[in-house]
């Protein structure tokens, strides 16, 4: 496990794993889950890492704040997910407190020219979102979609 270098934080997960779980949960996510933990790697994800009756976003934040390294995944739905749009914003913003902070984006069957079309026009249907909250993610979002990261193609073995 990693050692923070700022008193603040204490690196209890190597990996937050951020990824919209319809796009990629039964597929490419659990498949990178279980090889990071077969190399040993703490690695946060959600349907483990939060316990029954917790606030999810506090949890999610700290799970942030607590770890060395994000992996974003992200896919063809992961811009339509408030709570994943919330997880990007909140990795940005902890980088901003921690520079050692490594963010490294997949995009998973999604090409990273889409991701930055969805950050320009962010839509939730009848759930509301304030200004600020649309602004702040689809900066996240199209911060994210310019950092190299890996381009996964449509692959059979998953």
């Amino acid at each position: 496990m990693a050692s923070s270098s700022n008193s603040e934080f204490q690196d209890t997960y190597d990996i937050f794993l951020s990824f919209r779980g319809l796009d990629t949960r039964n597929k490419f996510t659990d498949h990178l889950y279980e090889a990071l933990k077969r190399e040993g790697f703490q690695t946060f994800r959600d349907n483990e890492g939060i316990e029954r009756g917790e606030n999810i976003k506090s949890e999610l934040q700290k799970a942030i704040w607590n770890s060395s390294m994000s992996v974003i995944v992200l896919s063809e739905t992961y811009a339509t997910s408030k709570s994943c749009l919330f997880e990007i914003q909140t990795i940005l913003e902890h980088r901003k407190k921690k520079p050692d902070h490594i963010i490294f984006p997949v995009f998973y069957e999604v090409d990273p020219g889409k991701i930055k079309e969805q950050a320009k026009k962010l839509d939730f249907g009848e759930e509301k979102a304030t200004v600020e909250e649309v602004e702040g993610w689809s900066a996240a979002l199209k911060e994210v979609a310019n950092m190299a990261g890996m381009v996964s193609g449509n692959q059979s073995n998953g």
